[in-house]
């Protein structure tokens, strides 16, 4: 099945569903931010443990700012966002397709495990925090042309539907899309994208809570020893492979837990700020994307073993001196920021 995107759209392979999904719309409307630049301003880099009652511990390196990361890039580059929910299926189609008809591009959160396009090999998975374009609409066969980060998919209405109305845990979309209003779009200025990182830093180093931040690496290398009394030996092997997704580049990252995507943010603020201290801060950057990569093959591999939990100290011991590294790199970006 052919349907062809509305005009003057085109699909770019991106690294990061939400910010892959922005770039692409700004594309669009002719507002070339880079995704690395988005992910920076919209302050989108921390780490989060987060072990909810009833499901499996979950590690990733998103972070989670107020105003939402999306709002905060959309705000530091002139860009009025809007994020919208609803609990009616009807108004959220209706709504869509009011906007496809307009030939406007729409961002939209879903949960992954209801398109068809990925393959999960036989195994039900679930997570609701993925973000895709909405960018073409056949009305003959009612199916919705998704653009992913890697490519555009056909994808049936009534799939779509489950995907964006999901209420599976621990981020169910609940129907939410995006407007986005360019009329006074701008390149960020040099004090926009300073604050952006003294802020992101400020949140590593002094988090809400010891979820968060540098704290909540620390909190994973301890809780991780303790997953044998807490979780059967599925879950288990389940929290190690899930770990692996969401660190390495196939869960979305952009490899090394959103580190790469923000070594190279940080080289763009180097040229933007004529300072090459951030230079200096890439490389560390780098570096410990390349720590939480092996991490993350570590993951994979006891994932795969008989007995992974005989082995969790060999993962826990060099998470905490990545938590060390991490540490030092954002008291070092904090220090030019100030």
């Amino acid at each position: 099945m052919t349907i062809q995107p509305i005009p003057n759209f085109r699909s770019v392979n991106t690294h990061h569903c939400v910010t892959g999904s922005m770039h692409q719309i700004y594309l669009f409307n002719n507002h070339d931010i880079s995704e690395e630049m988005l992910l920076g301003l919209g302050q989108g880099v921390s780490f989060i443990y987060w072990h909810q009652k009833g499901e499996s511990p979950f590690l990733g390196g998103r972070g989670m700012p107020k105003p939402s990361m999306e709002e905060l890039a959309a705000q530091r580059t002139g860009v009025t966002l809007q994020m919208h929910k609803t609990t009616s299926t009807k108004k959220a189609k209706r709504t869509l397709l009011e906007m496809l008809e307009q030939q406007q591009p729409v961002m939209l959160q879903v949960d992954m495990g209801f398109l068809p396009y990925f393959d999960f090999g036989g195994e039900e998975y679930h997570f609701g925090g993925h973000a895709v374009v909405a960018c073409g609409y056949d009305a003959a066969t009612d199916t919705v042309l998704i653009a992913d980060r890697d490519g555009m998919y056909p994808v049936p209405m009534t799939d779509l539907e489950k995907a964006r109305g999901s209420t599976f845990k621990p981020f169910p979309p609940k129907n939410m899309w995006c407007t986005l209003d360019f009329s006074e779009k701008r390149q960020p200025t040099p004090e926009e994208v300073q604050m952006a990182i003294c802020e992101t830093a400020v949140l590593m180093l002094t988090p809400p809570i010891r979820n968060f931040g540098v704290k909540g690496i620390r909190k994973a290398a301890k809780m991780m020893l303790k997953w044998p009394e807490l979780l059967t030996p599925e879950q288990l092997k389940w929290t190690l492979f899930n770990g692996h997704i969401f660190i390495s580049a196939i869960g979305g990252s952009g490899g090394g837990a959103f580190r790469y995507m923000y070594s190279r943010f940080l080289r763009e603020t180097a040229v933007l700020t004529s300072n090459s201290n951030f230079n200096d801060c890439a490389d560390e950057f780098q570096q410990i994307g390349d720590d939480w990569e092996l991490i993350a093959e570590r993951f994979r591999e006891l994932s795969e073993t008989a007995d992974p939990e005989k082995h969790l100290g060999e993962v826990a011991a060099p998470l905490n001196e990545l938590a060390h590294q991490e540490e030092i790199a954002w008291q070092h970006l904090q220090s030019i920021t100030l």
